[in-house]
């Protein structure tokens, strides 16, 4: 019976970044399915695409300017997911990256 090599670091870091992106989107599909939280269609259609993406090229995105080496999400990606999430847990939106008004 024939062993394939280890992974490279790199290689296996990416593997990680795979499952745990893939890991992250279902659980947040399946948090709002359980709540009854029902996902706009764009919400639905970026988590069915996303997904599909990261199966079939082990990353969602092309342009390496947009995330970091090895991983699965850009930037802009993993802040929408987490605010998926938090919408499917029934957690109140977060404000944006505004200044806070002075008194």
């Amino acid at each position: 019976m024939s062993r394939k090599p280890p992974l490279s670091p790199f290689e296996a870091r990416k593997a990680a970044a795979k499952r745990a992106a893939l890991n992250a989107l279902k659980r947040a599909r399946r948090t709002a399915d359980k709540a009854g939280v029902q996902l706009s269609d764009w919400e639905g259609e970026f988590l069915s695409e996303v997904t599909d993406r990261v199966k079939t090229y082990g990353r969602a995105f092309g342009d390496p300017e947009k995330g970091a080496a090895g991983e699965a999400l850009s930037a802009l990606q993993t802040l929408k997911l987490k605010e998926i999430a938090a919408k499917a847990k029934g957690d109140p939106p977060k404000r944006g990256f505004r200044r806070k008004a002075k008194d």
